[in-house]
């Protein structure tokens, strides 16, 4: 069996640094674990969310493209970890009868607090198992919205995401070109962040900096 992996690659959007420090790296595996919640403790008020898009194409099933667009809104926290994945595999096909795995993750996070302790953890990979001339994508996007006071996206914000989420289902199941395909995700991604930016601009202002932080992981295309 011959399996190719392509390193990752991680290119990260920011206007500036967030007021957030990390937690160890330990706590990573909390957010696996836990459902999305933010749960409250005493005077610690801590957020843990999961989000994990997982896509398969075999022989059996020559085609599966799935995507996810989440929003969390946490209000005011101390701590957080937030964890978003895709992975998409395929296995088995020929260059004759082509296997095409698509898997794609929108993670959206909001959270308050003057020194929030965030640990962010933006994963994707894209593997062919035996697999010639399989076409093979994962992407990951994760959007950590950090302001002095809780945000609430207003319903004119909410719409602009729900049509890009909309736009992100017909592009998953869509047909483009494998180099099309990956531009037109980052250009989805660049308009998230725009909306993003957007709210936090209108967001009520507290003695801290508002920040929008964007991860962007992709793997599989092109060579796949």
């Amino acid at each position: 069996m011959n399996s190719h992996r392509k390193p990752r690659t991680s290119t990260p959007f920011t206007r500036r640094a967030v007021r957030v420090g990390l937690f160890a790296a330990g706590v990573a595996g909390v957010a696996t674990a836990v459902p999305a919640q933010a749960a409250t403790g005493g005077a610690t008020k801590v957020a843990v969310a999961s989000d994990h898009v997982f896509s398969h194409a075999d022989r059996l099933d020559h085609t599966e493209e799935k995507d996810s667009f989440t929003i969390r809104q946490f209000g005011k926290v101390n701590a957080a970890s937030v964890r978003n994945q895709a992975n998409a595999v395929s296995s088995g096909c020929t260059a004759d009868d082509a296997c095409r795995s698509v898997a794609l993750s929108f993670q959206i996070v909001t959270m308050a607090g003057e020194h929030t302790r965030l640990n962010a953890v933006n994963l994707s990979d894209a593997t062919n198992k035996s697999c010639t001339g399989c076409q093979t994508l994962a992407g990951a996007y994760q959007f950590v919205v950090s302001t002095p006071t809780p945000l609430t996206l207003d319903s004119d914000h909410r719409r602009q995401l729900a049509d890009i989420h909309r736009r992100l289902d017909t592009l998953t199941r869509s047909r483009v070109p494998a180099a099309d395909l990956r531009t037109r995700a980052d250009a989805l991604a660049a308009e998230v962040n725009t909306v993003l930016q957007d709210a936090v601009t209108d967001a009520p202002k507290g003695d801290a900096q508002d920040d929008v932080t964007m991860h962007r992981h992709l793997d599989g295309w092109p060579g796949r």
